[in-house]
């Protein structure tokens, strides 16, 4: 089993992202994702940014790197920078919008079919191999179940299973909408934002009218409020065909993290129940934790 390390889905400032790659370098990963996948606004990183940091990290880490494009395209500039992002020449491409799919498919390049995606089914997964997707990173609400029957089915076409990788770890993102949760919770206009997403560096806990936690508001991105954890299901991700993990980079706690998922993945013993979510697994309301609800 791989490890990978997806796109940082919060905005950190230009130092933050730099010293959590920095830190990152030296772990056990197999993939390291770069790249903005929610905001065109966030500028402290652009795209020769994240290239100038890919080069860097070749020289410290064997790791494979893989640049993540935007999953809400709305205007032409946004467009144009994707055409750009896809253009690199030395970096796969996690595509995150079927606009990125079609223009690295009219390439003749191959893709990473990131969650955004929405592939559900054997049939649609035959059409993105078919146009060149050599990975399949699941919609974070699908369970293990489904992957199964998506392989079945793959099979039953006579094509070739692409890699999958499952979102393991992090908050889930859930949801992408054209208006910017943070900054009306600011009470601030959309196109005069002040980049207030850097004050949130795990975004805002959005809690129903009795207090309880459900969503996490980040940016234009809707978020699931607790970590989503499947480090206890490792046999079943091992079962289902998963051949990397992908964990979401969190603002803290992350070394831990993967030296959790490694320790495991290396024959230690899987915990019994872990802090978190893991109900999508389960064919479940993502908020439950399967262990605590008796369903494992």
């Amino acid at each position: 089993m791989k490890l990978s390390l997806g796109p940082v889905l919060f905005y950190w400032d230009r130092q933050q992202t730099l010293n959590f790659y920095a830190d990152m370098a030296g772990m056990p990963l197999d993939v390291i994702y770069l790249g903005e996948t929610v905001c065109s606004k966030r500028r402290d990183m652009g795209l020769d940014d994240w290239m100038g940091l890919a080069r860097e990290l070749k020289q410290q880490s064997s790791a494979q790197l893989v640049l993540s494009g935007l999953t809400l395209v709305e205007a032409a500039s946004e467009l144009a920078s994707l055409r750009r992002l896809c253009d690199n020449d030395e970096l796969l491409v996690e595509a995150n919008d079927m606009g990125a799919v079609q223009y690295l498919s009219e390439k003749g390049v191959p893709f990473v079919g990131g969650p955004a995606l929405n592939l559900y089914n054997g049939h649609a997964l035959a059409e993105l191999v078919s146009s060149g997707m050599q990975r399949w990173v699941p919609p974070v609400e699908i369970s293990g179940a489904m992957i199964r029957d998506a392989r079945a089915q793959l099979a039953q076409l006579g094509v070739g299973m692409p890699e999958i990788e499952i979102f393991a770890y992090g908050h889930l993102p859930l949801a992408y909408s054209a208006r910017c949760f943070t900054a009306r919770a600011e009470n601030r206009p959309k196109d005069d934002c002040q980049f207030c997403c850097q004050n949130y560096p795990e975004g805002i806990p959005l809690l129903s009218q009795e207090g309880e936690a459900l969503f996490t508001i980040n940016g234009i991105q809707t978020m699931s409020a607790s970590v989503s954890n499947l480090l206890a299901d490792y046999p079943a991700l091992v079962d289902s065909g998963a051949e990397l993990l992908r964990l979401s980079p969190r603002a803290s706690g992350m070394i831990e993290v993967v030296e959790a998922f490694d320790a495991v993945r290396n024959g230690g013993l899987p915990p019994l129940a872990v802090d978190g979510c893991n109900g999508y697994w389960h064919g479940q309301p993502g908020m439950l934790r399967a262990e605590e609800a008796g369903l494992c």
